[in-house]
């Protein structure tokens, strides 16, 4: 008589609050095996999570980097969506907040070094232009709980760097508290993003 066991349990919730963690599944054994049956297959089941709980501490905002590429690459992301794996990761985990927690983040910059005024993607980085830039779905981070890397902190410069111009980088403040409000059709750019969070 071979080895019989339950069907799996539901998965446990992840073991960490913020950051990589684990969860785990388990099933029973229902029936021993007996008479030289088969044996038993692993009654646990674990895998990957991230804890999304994550305090929103400022001082480490203040440390990161934003990474933007123009708002015109935007529609790339899109393009091949249903063979991209991290797509796929995301519809096979239901429990994640659903798509539309995009939002916008106007600054103004405080610093641009010169190479940002040849490129033309991101000429207009000089120094007390405001721009938006938007934290699109693909960019959210669900460690530092669903918010874009770089999306800065109110009165505070931060630091900013053009992901397809290696030298061009400086620093910004961020000016509106009202892009806190996940809003992906960004009523605080009057004109629409400028560039996207990376």
């Amino acid at each position: 008589v071979d080895c019989a066991v339950s069907a799996w349990g539901p998965w446990s919730e992840c073991d960490v609050e913020c950051g990589t963690g684990m969860m785990t599944r388990s099933r029973t054994v229902e029936k021993q095996p007996e008479n030289g049956g088969k044996h038993c297959p692993s009654l646990i089941q674990k895998r990957g999570c991230q804890g999304s709980r994550c305090p929103h501490n400022p001082r480490s905002a203040i440390k990161e980097t934003a990474m933007l590429l123009p708002v015109t690459l935007s529609s790339s992301r899109h393009a091949n969506e249903t063979n991209d794996i991290r797509r796929n990761l995301r519809l096979r985990y239901p429990k994640d907040p659903a798509q539309g927690k995009e939002y916008c983040v106007q600054f103004e910059i405080l610093k641009a070094s010169k190479a940002c005024r040849k490129e033309a993607n991101f000429s207009s980085l000089r120094e007390g232009e405001r721009v938006c830039v938007k934290c699109e779905t693909q960019a959210l981070r669900k460690d530092l709980g669903y918010r874009c890397a770089g999306h800065g902190v109110e009165d505070r410069a931060t630091r900013w760097t053009a992901l397809s111009a290696s030298h061009c980088h400086g620093k910004w403040i961020r000016l509106d508290a009202g892009s806190s409000v996940h809003d992906a059709s960004c009523p605080t750019c009057k004109k629409g993003p400028d560039y996207i969070f990376v």
